[in-house]
């Protein structure tokens, strides 16, 4: 697994949020039946909480644990691209170990069935090792440099659950109707639950579920519903996790013997430069998308054409396919761009031509997501339902 993948756990949710509470006799049933029950807090005071603990300044705390991503959205059944195509994190489970000392003190394990990929950063080197090809490279910076400013893959604040609870929070408004439960339990650990339910009947999302620790306030699980749905189309949630500072063994690395040992230095990889060059595209990007709706029925509309995708170079809106979109990779392939590519076949062969006073398209549709292609070049994605999104096209 290239190390770009690791920064594709984690998934963006636009969402809002309004003062709620728990209803009064939810901790005397729960007190009943033997749950845990947390000192009630209102939603207020929980998204607070929420954002001071995964911020940047302070923000989590020393801790390690097991994350798992459970992804079901209902896509076409994807085509089979080989154990490191990040497009395996559309469907089934998945599965990181992670433990954090501090944002220049972190490891990130991805085991796969028959090998594992580490992502090891202590103080002012880091290693990158992956079992399957028995190689491992040292990552340095020149005298002087920060590793925290330069390294190529962000710390696991952005690889857990509190990556999603981020943007989840960042996006807080008016159009969602929230509650809190107090009686939950992740990681055998008593968690606030803060429910947030769209009020936009055209939305496809049903709730969303944002499990914060009960001591720490550190996200532990987000969850997505779809409507319709029992069960989470998407979950982003640590097994097992322990707030206490990782032992320092944790951090050292020695490739073992017959590894194949590279050394790079991270402004060969990219490192500031890729950053700013990304920063760039994005803006430019940015200059030529544009946004139709609010909330929960927000539709995003950028310039796009088919031919894009299937040549495995991704849409202007992405970025293609370079280093630059996972934050650079000691080794790049076209292995990504290739599953990408087949994956627009599998996904453009299961699309519906849809016609209207707009114009026509073809149109996608997941439990969670709408895709629209029309054939004037122009995409427009959103979790939205059908009748939003051909509305959303004839907005021009």
């Amino acid at each position: 697994m290239r190390r770009g993948t690791f920064v594709r756990w984690g998934v963006p949710i636009a969402a809002a949020a309004m003062i709620g509470g728990a209803i009064g006799a939810g901790p005397v049933i729960a007190a009943v039946s033997g749950e845990p029950v947390l000192p009630e807090r209102s939603a207020q005071q929980l998204l607070a909480d929420a954002v001071a603990a995964t911020s940047d300044k302070g923000g989590l705390p020393p801790m390690s644990g097991t994350v798992q991503q459970t992804a079901s959205l209902g896509l076409p059944a994807l085509p089979q691209t080989g154990g490191e195509s990040p497009l395996s994190l559309l469907s089934g489970s998945h599965e990181i170990k992670v433990w954090y000392g501090g944002a220049d003190r972190f490891r990130v394990a991805m085991p796969s069935q028959l090998s594992e990929t580490n992502l090891i950063v202590n103080g002012d080197h880091g290693w990158y090792w992956q079992s399957a090809t028995n190689t491992a490279t040292k990552l340095t910076v020149k005298p002087g440099t920060s590793l925290e400013h330069q390294r190529p893959t962000p710390p696991p604040v952005q690889l857990t659950p509190a990556q999603a609870a981020q943007r989840l929070l960042a996006t807080a408004g008016k159009d969602t109707a929230v509650r809190v439960i107090n009686t939950a339990e992740v990681a055998g650990r008593p968690v606030y639950q803060l429910v947030l339910a769209p009020k936009d009947e055209g939305s496809l999302v049903q709730e969303v579920r944002l499990a914060l620790d009960g001591e720490t306030y550190v996200p532990l699980q987000v969850q997505v519903y779809a409507k319709g749905s029992a069960e989470p189309a998407f979950q982003v949630g640590f097994t097992q996790v322990t707030f206490t500072p990782p032992a320092p063994e944790n951090f050292d690395f020695t490739p073992p013997a017959g590894a194949k040992v590279e050394e790079k230095d991270l402004s060969e990889l990219g490192g500031a430069e890729q950053a700013e060059k990304h920063a760039e595209q994005a803006e430019k990007v940015a200059a030529r998308a544009r946004v139709v709706g609010d909330g929960w029925t927000t539709v995003a509309v950028v310039p796009f054409k088919p031919e894009d995708l299937k040549a495995g170079g991704g849409s202007p809106s992405t970025g293609g396919g370079s280093p630059s979109t996972g934050g650079g990779s000691p080794s790049t392939g076209g292995g990504s761009q290739a599953g990408v590519g087949a994956l627009a076949d599998t996904v453009l062969k299961a699309a519906t031509p849809v016609s209207g006073t707009w114009g026509s398209g073809r149109l996608i549709r997941t439990k969670l997501v709408t895709v629209l292609l029309t054939d004037d070049g122009r995409l427009l994605v959103g979790a939205v339902t059908p009748e939003e999104i051909t509305q959303a096209a004839g907005v021009k």
